[in-house]
């Protein structure tokens, strides 16, 4: 499953901050609360994803990208749902110049999108440029985080707001019941875990089952017999009132992807407007899940 936390796939900021020259220098709200559990059983799993790059169309210069990311994820409804992440991307600039970023995350989400807490450090050849430590609870009035680092804040986010597994989980419910969009806030602890971002999500035609796959997916005999829908989520920074809303505005970031009916994800295309990167997967292993009491 490829969470909607794919934002978080890439040190962004800190990356892009690096190729500000042709030469590398040297970085429609939804209700709150969970849908009834059961609809959607999310497979536990550990995906490895090649990165490479697809295209480079903006004013910065990045001529490859050369990474793989790390994809964990165990738990169940009852138990909840830990994610594991790991990203190590090599960015090559300007006269062959290269940066190295390492992402690590661990998540925990519990099964009624309740509860979630998140930790996370960027390094940027081997030097830490980021560390966010913390927590966020639900109730019907609004989600409180609390944050540990970068520094000790509590803030307030929208009711409405959906975690990530939680995010993933409808995406797969909307496809089976044959929707095509979905329109709500995602927090995901990502941007010193003080941002809350739209999302839009299109969902393409189903794919049937058995449809020939060129990558780890068509080595698990149980994906053959299952559907899956192309999806394309789109990153949009919230506004204050009175400013363009989705619709007027530009995403900030997008992913295109397959899913199957029980979350895995293949076939990945992350767009950051100055580059796209493809990410395939490469190795799938099925893990089994302790079952509910």
């Amino acid at each position: 499953m490829m969470p909607a936390t794919a934002r978080r796939l890439l040190p962004l900021a800190a990356m892009l901050a690096l190729f500000t020259s042709p030469a590398l220098d040297l970085a429609a709200a939804a209700p709150a609360g969970a849908a009834p559990a059961g609809t959607v059983i999310l497979a536990p799993h550990r995906a490895v994803y090649e990165l490479e790059l697809k295209k480079s169309h903006g004013a910065r210069t990045i001529e490859a990208v050369h990474g793989r990311i790390l994809y964990d994820f165990s738990g169940s409804a009852c138990e909840g749902y830990t994610l594991q992440f790991r990203q190590v991307s090599e960015f090559v600039g300007g006269e062959a110049k290269a940066v190295l970023g390492d992402l690590r995350s661990t998540t925990w989400e519990d099964g009624d999108a309740s509860k979630f807490r998140f930790n996370s450090q960027n390094r940027l050849d081997d030097e830490q440029t980021e560390a966010v430590d913390g927590f966020a609870d639900r109730s019907q009035k609004s989600i409180t985080v609390t944050l540990k680092k970068p520094q000790q804040k509590t803030l307030a986010v929208t009711a409405g707001a959906v975690f990530p597994t939680e995010h993933m989980r409808r995406i797969v419910e909307a496809a089976r019941a044959g929707k095509t969009i979905l329109d709500f806030p995602v927090y995901d602890g990502s941007e010193n875990g003080q941002k809350l971002y739209n999302t839009l999500t299109v969902i393409g035609k189903p794919i049937a089952p058995g449809t020939a796959v060129d990558d780890a997916a068509g080595k698990i005999a149980a994906l053959a017999s299952m559907t899956r829908w192309p999806v394309t989520i789109s990153y949009f920074a919230q506004q204050d009132e009175g400013k363009p809303r989705i619709g007027e505005q530009m995403p900030v970031y997008a992913i295109t992807f397959e899913i199957y009916e029980n979350g895995i994800s293949r076939a990945l295309t992350l767009d950051y407007s100055d580059f796209t990167l493809s990410g395939k997967l490469i190795s799938l292993d099925l893990k089994k899940a302790a079952p509910c009491p």
